[in-house]
């Protein structure tokens, strides 16, 4: 059974790959298939986005297709960036000129509590669907600390890890993370559908 994953980030592969291939499941990239599909994110919420990605991935490739839709949420700047934080700033910043931006719009808030949200959808060509959430309480650093990761992590701390995302290894960041708790729900309804189907 093949998955696609509708991301062109090789980093989500290899975290969806692991727990996917316990179900004996392969997941590809869409542009390993041949599918540029680039879908407006226009969903008000993570789980919205989730599915606009998954359901545009399906029907282009009739294969299942699975997405992440995720983001950080800064109590200081009323959940901003959230569903906007791999465009925050405009397309033209990178990850780094991103978090930036973050810290330059933080400084002088009084609190720096955020949380790091991922959904989760998969989309059968049969029409059924699956949904997983998970979120991570953390606080905005006031440097960048750690060359690990990507995104926001070298600036999303866990008090009580006393680490940044980027300081963490992949084993650690996986049992912590928004995207290592949403898979894992994701994981369990996943056993159950394929259970129902067998």
């Amino acid at each position: 059974m093949k998955f696609v994953l509708a991301s062109q980030n090789p980093h989500k592969l290899v975290e969806m790959q692991e727990i996917l291939s316990a179900h004996g499941v392969e997941a590809v990239l869409q542009s390993e298939m041949g599918i540029h599909v680039d879908v407006e994110e226009t969903g008000e919420t993570f789980a919205a986005n989730a599915m606009l990605k998954a359901k545009a991935v399906m029907e282009a490739s009739g294969l299942p297709a699975i997405a992440d839709d995720s983001g950080v949420c800064v109590d200081a700047l009323n959940g901003a960036p959230g569903v906007y934080s791999a465009r925050y700033g405009g397309p033209e910043l990178d990850d780094t000129a991103r978090y930036k931006l973050l810290l330059a719009n933080m400084r002088g808030a009084a609190s720096r509590t955020a949380h790091f949200t991922s959904c989760i959808a998969c989309i059968f060509p049969n029409g059924d669907t699956i949904e997983a959430e998970g979120i991570c309480p953390g606080t905005i650093a006031f440097a960048p600390q750690g060359d690990g990761g990507f995104g926001y992590d070298p600036v999303f701390f866990l008090p009580e890890l006393r680490k940044t995302y980027a300081q963490l290894t992949p084993e650690e960041k996986a049992a912590v993370s928004h995207r290592g708790k949403a898979l894992a729900v994701f994981d369990e309804k996943l056993r159950d559908y394929l259970k129902g189907k067998k």
